[in-house]
């Protein structure tokens, strides 16, 4: 089921950077995803540190699918998938979250995270004036890279999303589409 947004949002865009390729995340991907994320340090930080076993990581996967919002992370020079992030929503028309990314180490670094999250924000905003990263506390990689987009720290709240059997209580950053000046574009 896809999240509450405005009805014209396009929850899996075909996007292109200079560095990146984002496009619709398919079932096709499972063996390139898995690939790479089964890479134990790439959630060492992050509250399912587990997400690297195979078991763990097929829910993720088909939660991803489920969602209606997941993408799949391509390098343009390359072509191949190097990670997946998804879109979320909140509030119709207020905000939509961009949330559950991870690249492979080998694009790590700030250039190719930054080239996503700009593709992203540039889409999500054609629709809602803010979006919104929720992050766990600990996990200071994910918080330190939203801020060098130019995420701002606000209140933390509480969450039931997609992925939680809990609700936890996260970190929020934003980013509005009036404020957008630090998010860095790639060139």
């Amino acid at each position: 089921m896809k999240p509450a947004a405005p009805a014209e949002f396009d929850w899996q865009p075909h996007l292109t950077g200079d560095l990146l390729e984002v496009r619709p995340l398919a079932l096709a991907d499972w063996d390139a995803l898995f690939a790479i994320a089964s890479d134990p340090l790439i959630w060492a930080q992050h509250p399912a540190r587990d997400r690297y076993q195979e078991d763990v990581f097929r829910e993720f996967f088909r939660e991803a699918l489920a969602s209606g919002g997941a993408l799949a992370v391509v390098d343009r020079r390359t072509r191949q998938i190097v990670g997946s992030s998804r879109y979320f929503g909140f509030g119709p028309g207020e905000e939509i979250e961009i949330g559950w990314t991870f690249l492979a180490r080998s694009h790590w670094g700030g250039r190719y995270n930054g080239e996503l999250k700009r593709l992203m924000l540039d889409h999500a905003f054609r629709f809602v004036p803010r979006v919104v990263f929720l992050i766990d506390p600990e996990n200071w990689r994910s918080r330190k890279a939203v801020e060098k987009i130019g995420g701002v720290l606000r209140e933390p709240r509480t969450t039931t999303g997609p992925g939680r059997t809990t609700a936890d209580r996260v970190v929020v950053y934003e980013i509005s589409r009036e404020g957008r000046g630090g998010v860095r574009r790639s060139g």
